[in-house]
């Protein structure tokens, strides 16, 4: 599914296209969406989007009165392409800027399109952790979140309500950046190896927007182009294939009913 860095991505590629416009009209095609599409979603035509921003893995428009929140689910793209644009099978909704459409593309119904009125902080938002881009991510702070914690640190990572869009990818990736086994308990993880994990999970996500976020079956950014971050992995999906660092065969094993990608010998 599309992780922080595609999502990012996506709001880097529509933000000049729609930043500063005025909604000319929005069609709904499929409201049945993983939350039923926001009623007013379809009476927003006048409403000028002030800007764009994201907080975990939503995508967030401010249009002054209240704001237009998008999530991709887990096959969604989100494409900024000519109004008259063929509509193919799973374009749920078009909201159009003149000449121009922010076009919802979801084979699998699991995004969301939905409106939090001014002031007001969605549900779905109301929880979030640390952005892990942010400078609140510090390794200080990483370990006093953890303090006391058995979770295995990799799932720690992709609990939300702690530090927010840490996917399975970035989370293998980041760990194995950091030189920390998946399997080691959140709370037994040192100040010091707090500090490298915390910087190894900034590089990582950077690494990924920078090369336009991971393509590995529908993801595309918002000019429809894939990413290729998925050619630098260093660990994940590589069952078998030679560590990049010492040669070991990377290993898999099921953690959390996610697939977990490792190198057991460089990471402890």
């Amino acid at each position: 599914m599309p992780e922080l860095p595609e999502v990012e991505v996506t709001r880097l590629g529509i933000s000049p296209a729609v930043v500063g416009q005025t909604i000319s009209a929005v069609t709904v095609r499929q409201p049945r969406l993983r939350w039923p599409v926001s009623p007013i979603v379809e009476r927003l035509a006048g409403r000028r989007v002030k800007n764009v921003t994201r907080r975990a893995k939503y995508l967030i428009f401010d249009c002054g009165d209240g704001d237009l929140i998008v999530h991709l689910g887990m096959s969604g793209s989100l494409r900024v392409v000519p109004a008259d644009t063929p509509v193919r099978k799973h374009d749920h909704v078009d909201i159009r800027f003149g000449k121009v459409l922010l076009r919802l593309h979801d084979p699998r119904r699991f995004g969301s399109v939905l409106w939090a009125p001014h002031g007001e902080t969605h549900p779905l938002l109301a929880h979030l952790g640390i952005e892990p881009l942010s400078d609140e991510l510090t390794g200080t702070r990483l370990r006093a979140m953890a303090v006391g914690h058995r979770a295995a640190i990799k799932q720690f990572l992709m609990d939300g309500r702690r530090i927010v869009g840490i996917g399975n990818i970035y989370a293998n990736e980041s760990l194995f950046l950091a030189r920390i086994s998946p399997f080691a308990p959140a709370g037994h993880i040192s100040v010091a190896r707090c500090e490298r994990l915390a910087l190894a999970i900034r590089t990582t996500l950077t690494g990924a927007i920078r090369a336009g976020g991971s393509t590995l079956r529908d993801f595309v950014g918002g000019d429809g182009k894939p990413g290729y971050f998925q050619q630098t992995y260093q660990v994940y999906d590589r069952t078998g294939a030679p560590c990049r660092a010492c040669g070991s065969p990377v290993r898999r094993r099921v953690q959390g009913q996610r697939a977990t990608f490792y190198c057991g010998s460089c990471q402890r």
